[in-house]
């Protein structure tokens, strides 16, 4: 969970900026955060939206009042969350929150939010919806819009948001910031997460655990030269039929690929828990570059009408050959 400390240690900018809004009195009616894949996003926009409606600010909010527990449970009814992480913002969500914002607010507050999560993947049509709300923003309306693609941004959108900007930390840095973590769980979480706290919170989710153990058997295989075809019909078919596991599971596998290439170059790698199976396939692969390639095409066909049984199968034989 994003909190004071968090801001205030590794994205200080955003922090003073914020806080300096709050303390003089010139809230924006719209934020634009900005940040790159891993950094939290989403999490941070929800921060910054308890901290206009926390009963106890410091100047932010305390993650401790009613309020804030409140909006942590999706229970606050002047704060509306439309996420465009796993489908895109469609025009009907956006006329929605108008709707709902054109009448009076029903918490005592009287501040109400929304929040954008991924606008980069609005419809042209929630655009439109988007523009119309932020050109004219009720006097108590408050939007905070997330992107990790600014320049699939409409510059309309932009130019009417204040804009803050998550820095990328180091992921050597986050893993020794959760260094108190099993550390195969740090090393591989920290690609997808750039912050210790979202690791500490996915490290035990029953999801990720599985897709673990799978991607485990997968490298192992594909390091004793076993059947990579029999790992994809006895446990990626079956249970990795969600696209959203999937893409993580290509993820998973881009990361470790890169490290196989960064072997082979006799780079520092960051799975340092898979020190041997890399530095085996570094030398016994004849092209990793390539392998990562198609894992990386591979996994962008996820969304196209292909089986992904399709997508693992062929997986498997690129692999097999190479």
């Amino acid at each position: 969970m994003v909190n004071q400390e968090y801001l205030k240690a590794k994205q200080p900018i955003l922090y003073q900026t914020f806080a300096n809004a709050i303390k003089n009195h010139k809230l924006s009616h719209a934020f634009l955060l900005v940040g790159e894949h891993g950094t939290p996003l989403k999490e941070t926009a929800l921060y910054l939206a308890k901290t206009l409606l926390c009963e106890h600010p410091y100047p932010f909010a305390c993650n401790e009042c009613t309020t804030c527990r409140r909006v942590d449970n999706n229970q606050y009814a002047d704060l509306i969350i439309c996420d465009g992480e796993t489908d895109s913002i469609k025009k009907d969500s956006v006329d929605r929150i108008m709707e709902t914002f054109s009448r009076t607010a029903m918490e005592n507050n009287g501040k109400v939010i929304y929040i954008l999560h991924l606008v980069e993947n609005a419809t042209i049509e929630a655009i439109n919806s988007i523009l119309k709300f932020l050109e004219e923003p009720g006097k108590d309306t408050y939007a905070f819009l997330t992107t990790q693609n600014e320049s699939r941004v409409l510059p309309t959108i932009v130019s009417r948001s204040q804009r803050l900007t998550l820095k990328l930390i180091p992921r050597e840095e986050v893993i020794k910031d959760a260094k108190d973590l099993p550390v195969d769980d740090v090393e591989i979480l920290s690609y997808f997460y750039n912050d210790a706290m979202s690791i500490r919170e996915k490290i035990n989710d029953e999801n990720y655990l599985m897709i673990k153990e799978i991607f485990n058997h997968f490298i192992e295989h594909l390091n004793n030269q076993q059947d990579l075809l029999y790992t994809v019909e006895t446990e990626l078919i079956p249970n990795l039929h969600d696209k959203e596991d999937a893409r993580f599971f290509f993820d998973l596998l881009a990361s470790f690929l890169q490290d196989v290439v960064r072997a082979s170059n006799g780079e520092k790698i960051f799975l340092t828990s898979y020190d041997k199976i890399i530095k085996d396939l570094a030398t016994r692969l004849k092209h990793p570059t390539n392998s990562l390639l198609e894992v990386m095409n591979l996994r962008s066909q996820i969304d196209l009408n292909i089986t992904l049984a399709s997508i693992y199968e062929h997986l498997a034989i690129y692999l097999t050959k190479e």
